[in-house]
């Protein structure tokens, strides 16, 4: 349907003036539409823009973001898989120990009383005048018999699965009573000894147990040191634990015997038994202590750590 208006004659001066204003606001309507489609090209290209500047940069944050997780994570796998390593390390020490331990208890004692017997006609022989030119042979068969006696008794100790004596008291009256003989130990080799002690909880120990973990520990850093080296022995609180730190100056611990200290029979001395360590793993857990060891080419530090027991005070 078509709807038409028609103009009188008089009317078209009118029609026209209303055409000419139709077509004013029409061309008027056109231009702002197009000023409007314009803007908002030019709008749409600053916000294309701005996007592509932004989103570069909230990748790149969130890349590093991620990557700061991964290496966190990664940490923190590293060190739950050295942690399990070391326990299984401890764990496999232990089984070793026990081993030994049994084998200890049944044979030890055995083999020591024919060489009770053994010594003595020994000592007997070598009181005789007519024998007097083998004495220098006694001597050293006596000797190598009392050597053997003392590996059997660092075996036999492996072998103590009863609990420790324990005693409360300060560890550093124990090692004040030890000092001269140190001491004196180091002086005959040419070197030094030094006692540092701080003041200390006291602790359930048991002398005996301990005089023998701190005995081993020293000469094993006297026999590392070259003539002139100084050895020293320091106390000192940790948190909740009491530190003993014996530390020399030697020339450090291969890596590769690192995993194997403590292992009976496991030895880089001449001589040496391979009992020592082993003797001083098994009384620090009895006393449940914490061994560890720092080594370097200008020497070992070997910490042993005693928690304090719940109700200390200090001396």
């Amino acid at each position: 349907m078509v709807i038409a208006r028609f103009y009188r004659v008089e009317e078209w001066d009118n029609v026209e003036e209303d055409w000419k204003v139709f077509i004013n606001k029409k061309i008027e309507m056109k231009a702002q539409r197009f000023n409007l489609q314009g803007m908002l090209e030019n709008k749409t290209k600053e916000l294309k823009q701005e996007s592509e500047q932004r989103n570069p940069k909230e990748a790149e944050a969130q890349r590093l973001n991620l990557q700061d997780v991964i290496d966190d994570k990664t940490k923190e796998l590293k060190h739950e898989v050295e942690q399990r390593e070391r326990i299984e390390l401890e764990i496999a020490k232990l089984e070793r120990l026990n081993i030994i331990g049994q084998l200890a208890a049944g044979l030890a004692h055995e083999v020591r009383n024919p060489m009770t017997t053994i010594r003595g006609y020994l000592q007997m022989l070598q009181n005789k005048t007519d024998l007097f030119t083998y004495k220098s042979y006694f001597d050293l068969m006596i000797e190598e018999l009392d050597r053997t006696n003392t590996i059997i008794t660092d075996y036999l100790s492996l072998a103590k699965n009863k609990p420790a004596k324990l005693q409360r008291q300060c560890l550093n009256k124990l090692l004040t009573n030890l000092f001269p003989l140190l001491l004196a130990d180091a002086y005959s080799q040419g070197k030094k000894c030094i006692f540092e002690l701080e003041d200390l909880t006291d602790l359930d120990i048991d002398t005996n147990e301990i005089t023998q973990l701190v005995l081993n520990f020293a000469r094993n850093g006297l026999d590392a040191m070259s003539p002139n080296g100084c050895l020293t022995l320091n106390t000192f609180m940790e948190g909740q634990y009491v530190v003993l730190s014996v530390r020399d100056e030697g020339t450090g611990i291969n890596a590769e015997h690192i995993a194997q200290l403590g292992t009976p029979f496991f030895t880089t001395k001449e001589g040496g038994t391979g009992l020592g360590l082993p003797l001083c793993y098994s009384i620090a857990k009895r006393h449940n202590a914490l061994i560890e060891v720092k080594t370097g080419t200008d020497g070992t530090t070997f910490l042993i750590r005693f928690p304090q027991p719940k109700k200390t005070r200090i001396s």
